[in-house]
């Protein structure tokens, strides 16, 4: 893996060890020369990422909406900003930059992310590891929430199986290493309930 997109808060949130755990990862990404790709914004835990990567020799590329340049605050020290036109324009973009993704916690806009990456592999537009570093079990409902929308039929678990899950860094990124896309398609056929 050359390059990593991580998708997180651009808020520190109420715990420091989400900003303890995003700047680690910025170390190990740096120390293992991978690459960042990320939301381009140099508040809160986006900017510990980046800071991190940028202060232990790594490169670290942004890419940012314009309508976001004011409200998130462009990271100018960046070894790459990227502005585009649009959230989905970010996304595409960033999806085509990396090798793989990690999220970290954050809100909405994080989810969102996670998801469409997540959906896109389940349709077979990319075959990338996509990873939730679970720091402090931040995601321990949503993990949840998949489980039962497998037991649900809603969900294939080969599907499920696809989010990678780990709240040690090093772990995590063993797993991305490690992975093999499954070769099923997304739809569930009545007859396999």
């Amino acid at each position: 893996m050359k390059r990593i997109t991580v998708f997180c808060g651009s808020s520190f949130g109420t715990e420091e060890i989400y900003r303890e755990q995003a700047a680690l990862l910025g170390k190990t990404l740096a120390q293992e020369n991978i690459e960042l790709v990320y939301g381009g914004a140099n508040v809160g835990l986006m900017g510990a990422v980046a800071d991190s990567v940028l202060n232990n020799g790594g490169k670290a590329i942004g890419v940012l909406p314009n309508f976001l340049r004011s409200k998130e605050i462009a990271h100018l020290g960046l070894t790459e900003l990227i502005l585009v036109e649009s959230m989905h324009e970010r996304k595409t973009r960033m999806n085509d930059l990396c090798d793989g993704v990690i999220a970290l916690p954050g809100g909405f806009g994080t989810l969102e992310e996670l998801f469409e990456m997540l959906t896109w592999a389940q349709l077979g537009l990319h075959k990338k590891p996509i990873a939730i570093l679970n720091i402090n079990g931040f995601y321990d409902s949503l993990i949840q929430l998949t489980e039962i929308m497998v037991s649900k039929g809603l969900l294939k678990d080969v599907n499920q199986q696809m989010l990678l899950v780990s709240d040690n860094i090093d772990e995590l990124l063993d797993k991305m290493k490690n992975y093999k896309a499954p070769s099923v398609g997304k739809w569930i056929e009545k007859k396999e309930l």
